[in-house]
């Protein structure tokens, strides 16, 4: 299926054994992990990858400490060959491509950063990573990048994640307790670790997906198809469609709340060395130069981020949530560059889709075209209008908790000023957090939900009283964490 008026294609069938497609594809059955399971095993010329990967963890399969225990890495680094030749042999099979980025950019990522995992555990500063990665990791890294159209660093879906997963039992699927992660850092190999769970409950949120995009879709198209259509068929159409993402946010929802038993937050910062980035981060000021790549001038990326993922940037998209003009709002939209290049470009078709259509006048019919003229058409308009702040509170739950998770595993637990990605660890959440709120407040009072013959019921009566204490309580908590830290409110 198309989103309407394009040539944007969203799969209905994923064709897991297709290789000459992306690995990523945006589906409406997978929605936005991977066409297929993730290749586990790299050919066999890339044996000498394997074997270094199987012995780098500082917890190893075996149980015995890795190369990251004892501060070897490097040196095995050393001896490791230079296989981009290897690489090219599979430039038409993109998952293999995909898999091979991933493993080269575990590889970097712990190269790099390996310095600051040693003075860690020593409770010192993380001090200075490694400013220069060596030819046997920067050109297959790059060469892969190039092919896969990703950074040559590690990302959210197409490394660390969404494409780190394997199944226990094929036939069991994509049940959590069947979930097992290819490659970690620390003691991600015993599922459970937190940082097994870190990884994994992410997929198992992503799992969720699909019927965000086919809800999605559904939305779109009850208007993309408006010529002649029935306005009460329409507006059915339509809120059939927001009704089906907002089940599946809910789901997200649901799962992202089991990340605190999952994962403990005392024991995030530890392998959270491995996944932060170069940009903006005192580890590494003169960025990194790649043997043989960009003329030997350094180049700096952001690290892994599950702020990466695409589920709330698409409800951002659709629903039109307007951020405030800051430089908070600029690393947000720097963010878009690390995700696979099909999500990418799904979400910028619907946001200029959804944009031209008039999704959001029409759901909250505030204008003189979206007049209900029967009692039928009435209640369904302002069913719609309970539908799409019920979306938006997912959206704010969603930032809500994730600024919970960055309080409880990072500002309680560490003083290092930014989070993986090179984004403010104080103020950055905060600023989509509360443009989320403001949109909620402003449409509440705009569509005069409270009360009279557009009244939304209890329920959204409740959602607004919530949005109202917490942002209340979100600036009494950023002021304070600005306070202690000595931070500009604005980041």
């Amino acid at each position: 299926m198309f989103i309407p008026n394009t040539s944007f294609e969203v799969l209905e069938d994923t064709k897991p054994d297709n290789v000459s497609l992306p690995a990523f594809m945006v589906s409406t059955t997978r929605g936005f992990l991977p066409r297929m399971d993730p290749i586990v095993t790299l050919p066999r010329e890339f044996d000498p990858v394997e074997d270094l990967l199987r012995d780098m963890p500082v917890s190893t399969q075996s149980g015995r400490p890795g190369l990251l225990a004892t501060g070897q890495f490097g040196d095995a680094v050393d001896k490791l060959p230079e296989l981009t030749q290897e690489v090219e042999k599979y430039r038409d099979n993109l998952p293999v491509l995909n898999a091979l980025y991933r493993d080269y950019s575990f590889l970097a990522s712990a190269y790099l950063l390996e310095p600051c995992h040693m003075r860690f555990i020593k409770g010192e500063p993380y001090g200075l990573g490694r400013s220069y990665l060596p030819v046997q990791l920067s050109r297959p890294i790059a060469r892969c990048a190039e092919l896969t159209g990703f950074q040559p660093f590690m990302e959210y879906a197409g490394s660390y994640a969404l494409f780190n997963y394997r199944l226990q039992d094929p036939g069991r699927g994509l049940e959590y307790d069947n979930l097992r992660l290819i490659r970690a850092f620390e003691h991600g190999l015993d599922p459970s670790s937190s940082e097994a769970g870190f990884v994994l409950v992410h997929v198992d949120m992503v799992k969720n997906s699909g019927p965000i995009i086919a809800g999605t879709m559904s939305a779109l198209s009850a208007l993309g198809d408006r010529n002649g259509a029935d306005p009460t068929v329409q507006r059915k159409t339509f809120n059939d469609g927001l009704r089906t993402v907002l089940g599946a946010m809910q789901k997200v929802n649901s799962v992202m709340e089991t990340m605190w038993g999952k994962s403990k937050p005392r024991s995030y910062t530890s392998f959270r060395t491995f996944i932060f980035g170069i940009t903006s981060q005192s580890m590494f000021p003169d960025g990194v130069v790649y043997e043989g790549i960009n003329d030997n001038k350094p180049m700096s990326f952001r690290g892994e981020s599950g702020a990466n993922d695409s589920m709330i940037p698409l409800m951002d998209n659709l629903l039109q949530i307007q951020m405030p003009s800051t430089p908070l709002t600029k690393i947000l939209q720097d963010f878009r560059q690390y995700r696979p290049s099909n999500h990418r470009q799904f979400l910028v078709e619907v946001k200029q889709c959804s944009e031209d259509l008039g999704i959001k006048d029409f759901a909250l019919g505030v204008n003189r075209f979206h007049t209900a003229k029967t009692d039928e058409q009435k209640e369904l308009l302002l069913e719609s209008r309970r539908l799409w702040i019920k979306l938006l509170d997912q959206v704010r739950d969603f930032r809500w908790r994730h600024w919970c998770f960055a309080r409880e595993y990072i500002l309680k637990q560490t003083s290092h000023p930014t989070a993986t990605g090179g984004s403010p660890i104080v103020t950055w959440l905060p600023n989509q957090l509360q443009a989320v709120m403001e949109e909620m407040v402003e449409i509440y009072r705009s569509v005069g939900g409270q009360s009279g013959p557009a009244d939304l019921g209890e329920q959204c009566r409740e959602i607004n009283d919530l949005v109202n204490r917490q942002r209340d309580t979100l600036r009494k908590e950023v002021d304070k964490y600005c306070q202690e830290r000595g931070v500009s409110i604005r980041g």
